[in-house]
């Protein structure tokens, strides 16, 4: 499974002037920098709990449902599955707040609009999933005939939770004061005290 981000965050969880104030800038000489270290905080902080924390909207591309076993169109349950011939598929995502539309590409590789009445968005947003009440048609073509639109996030600037925009605050802070001496390009290298705040809000990888 492939997941693209199709329309980015219109804004940030943390304002430019909300992080100038927490360093103590009254300049406005390197808002463009600042501003820069508020979209990585916002992409550290995401990629360490795998959430989404402005509206977003991601496409999940597949190339076949991971409820088909093999080619020959027959139904069977995977290892991970909830149950026996179980249609659902897991969203990789959270909070998940829609599922717009999904398609299918059909053998001349046009899309095919899956009905809305075949399946339902249930858990979300935590734990969303889709339950189809019937096997869906399988794709015609080899590699990424299936494409489903997921809209996630927490919404505007104050629905994010307080902790993962404190955690945004003191990254700004930790690499606009180490300049150069930081390695920031991977969740592990968070500082203990972001580490702390991002901590319970961390999501499990799908099996």
């Amino acid at each position: 499974m492939n997941v693209i981000l199709v329309t980015p965050p219109a804004s940030e969880p943390v304002t430019l002037i909300e992080a100038k104030t927490w360093l103590r800038v009254d300049t406005s000489d390197e808002d463009g920098a600042i501003s820069a270290l508020i979209v990585a905080a916002r992409q550290l902080v995401e990629a360490a709990t795998r959430r989404a924390l402005i509206a977003q909207s991601w496409r999940l591309v597949l190339d076949r449902w991971p409820f088909w076993r093999g080619g020959d169109g027959s139904l069977d349950a995977l290892v991970g599955m909830r149950g026996p011939r179980s249609l659902e598929l897991d969203l990789p995502l959270a909070p998940v707040t829609a599922v717009p539309g999904a398609r299918v590409y059909d053998s001349g590789g046009q899309p095919q609009p899956l009905a809305t009445s075949l399946y339902a968005l249930v858990g979300a947003p935590e734990r969303a999933r889709l339950v189809f009440s019937a096997p869906p048609p399988a794709p015609g073509v080899p590699a990424g005939g299936i494409e489903i639109d997921v809209a996630a996030g927490y919404g505007l600037e104050t629905d994010v939770p307080a902790a993962l925009r404190q955690a945004m605050l003191l990254l700004v802070a930790d690499w606009y004061e180490n300049r150069g001496d930081v390695d920031a390009t991977a969740p592990e290298t968070l500082p203990k005290r972001v580490a702390a705040l991002v901590a319970p809000w961390r999501r499990g990888r799908l099996a």
